[in-house]
């Protein structure tokens, strides 16, 4: 690679960094795999970082890589992993201060976690990340019908297993529209 394509590589890794290793831990559910899980998504981008950043979005090109990184994941995974809402203990104030929060992120991660993965990234592509959907489907290389089906699929198995109720009774804010059916941004 040239001095100048590496130097911009180096650029976009170090801007996109935090917001991929965010959205690779709400598909993983765990640090570590959301690091191997970006590591091995920009390994594939530095090899193709010409064709890369000659598209017209290169984000949503590094995000299908990401995308289709932990699809291969999954289907590797020979023993299915548990998230399990025990933490390694701490003080007592900080631990009734935070309990919500554990339990809130428990039970979205658990949730998740229970979803096919083309589902749980529509779902944390648009809510968590509050993309469009347009820009789902541009980074899945899908169409947005597919993006609406499965968001609707997903949602309805979540009301289903009452993830989304759960959370809606603690009086947390679902994603948006979620509960209700009332769409997010379009």
């Amino acid at each position: 690679m040239k001095t100048s394509s590496e130097a911009e590589f180096r650029e976009y890794v170090a801007s996109r960094w935090p917001r991929m290793l965010r959205t690779a831990y709400l598909l993983t559910g765990h640090h570590h795999d959301a690091e191997d899980l970006v590591q091995a998504a920009l390994a594939r981008a530095y090899t193709r970082w010409e064709r890369v950043r000659r598209t017209d979005d290169p984000d949503a090109y590094v995000w299908r890589i990401m995308i289709n990184a932990n699809v291969d994941r999954l289907r590797g995974l020979r023993v299915r992993e548990w998230l399990t809402t025990r933490f390694p203990e701490s003080r007592e104030s900080q631990v009734a201060d935070r309990a919500d929060q554990v339990v809130d992120r428990s039970l979205l991660l658990d949730a998740l976690g229970r979803l096919p993965a083309r589902q749980r990234a529509v779902l944390v592509l648009r809510f968590l990340e509050d993309r469009s959907e347009t820009e789902v489907a541009r980074v899945l290389g899908t169409r947005v019908g597919t993006v609406r089906s499965h968001t609707s699929r997903a949602l309805a198995r979540l009301r289903r297993d009452g993830a989304v109720l759960g959370l809606a009774r603690r009086g947390t804010a679902a994603p948006s529209g979620a509960p209700s059916g009332a769409g997010g941004r379009r």
